[in-house]
């Protein structure tokens, strides 16, 4: 698996400085292609570790979609905000008034969320036993931790746990 969750990003990544044509000659936009590689992986895996019937893998499928989906969007609509009042607080032409509308998307993304991604996984789960239920979020939880790790490792912050980075932000010395 972590093989697999390597090469999908380390594709990503090709994918970004190649800057290849999308559909009709549009550019490639590489966290878009590595969500559809790891979205894909995920639905592989999906039937196989829930155990699940035919039936209910063709039901499930357009629901984990739609759950997967709901996370990006808010995700994205919330890391904008941060971005925008990042970039306005550090050059200095932040205004109150801007800075106001950008909290009030933030704070709308952050209220949204939890009955959004809720609605998502209560429609899932109306799928699902209640072992497949807990599969389910135990899936979840690896592949995110996975592609965590993953992307740690091409960051070069791979480390053994307990030696990570000292607080400073400077390498430990070297005996």
């Amino acid at each position: 698996m972590r093989l697999l969750l390597a090469s999908i990003l380390l594709s990503s990544g090709a994918l970004a400085s190649a800057q290849e044509g999308g559909p009709a000659g549009a550019p490639v936009r590489p966290h878009e292609e590595a969500f559809r590689m790891i979205d894909a992986y995920f639905v592989s895996n999906l039937q196989e570790s829930l155990g699940l019937s035919d039936e209910q893998f063709v039901r499930i499928l357009p629901m984990v979609k739609r759950l997967q989906n709901d996370r990006r969007q808010f995700a994205q609509r919330r890391q904008r905000a941060l971005q925008e009042m990042r970039k306005l607080l550090q050059s200095g032409s932040a205004t109150a008034g801007r800075l106001d509308e950008l909290l009030h998307e933030l704070k709308t993304v952050e209220s949204e969320q939890p009955s959004g991604i809720r609605r998502d996984l209560d429609a899932i789960d109306s799928v699902l036993t209640p072992v497949q239920q807990a599969k389910y979020r135990i899936l979840e939880l690896e592949v995110e931790r996975k592609i965590r790790d993953v992307m740690a490792q091409m960051r070069g912050e791979g480390r053994p746990p307990g030696r990570g980075r000292p607080r400073g932000g400077e390498e430990p010395p070297r005996p």
